[in-house]
């Protein structure tokens, strides 16, 4: 399992790094349905900072980007699970393969972490240049900042 196509299934929803229960239960190589039965039965092992319903208006944001046509795909509200849930999904779902991929999973949010933790770096280094640094430079640091902002995905649907 490749690691790039797993942190491609990581969202930021809510101030948290989540993964839905479709793509766990596609890791996993389970049923959504299947993997959400799990959880219920175990729910004591989910409070709301480890597992959580996705908001309307977030989901239909989602649904725009992946490109869901209102008459197919999922149609109830994903459940996203934060790095905790997931870790937690270990012990609800004891597949050789659901075990395999939950290790990959807790890899890409570490290595998330990782490239997180030096982009914060690279601020705090890039502060302290700049106070170095005369206004001359001002413009210089102005396109690293923006170079280093997420890009800005649209909240209007474009297009037909």
């Amino acid at each position: 399992m490749e690691i790039q196509k797993i942190e491609g299934l990581i969202y930021q929803l809510q101030g948290h790094r989540v993964m839905l229960d479709r793509d766990l239960a596609e890791l996993y190589g389970v049923e959504t349905g299947a993997l959400n039965r799990a959880v219920k039965r175990n729910s004591l092992r989910f409070p709301s900072d480890f597992m959580f319903q996705l908001k309307p208006e977030e989901w239909e944001n989602l649904k725009c980007q992946f490109g869901i046509s209102r008459w197919g795909g999922d149609r109830a509200i994903p459940h996203a699970f934060t790095e905790h849930g997931v870790a937690m999904l270990s012990s609800v779902l004891n597949s050789l393969q659901a075990i395999t991929a939950n290790i990959e999973i807790m890899r890409a949010f570490t290595r998330l972490r990782g490239m997180l933790a030096e982009q914060r770096q690279l601020v705090v280094r890039l502060n302290e240049l700049e106070g170095r640094y005369d206004a001359q430079f001002k413009d210089v640091f102005a396109a690293i900042r923006q170079l280093m902002e997420p890009p800005v995905t649209p909240k209007k649907k474009i297009g037909f």
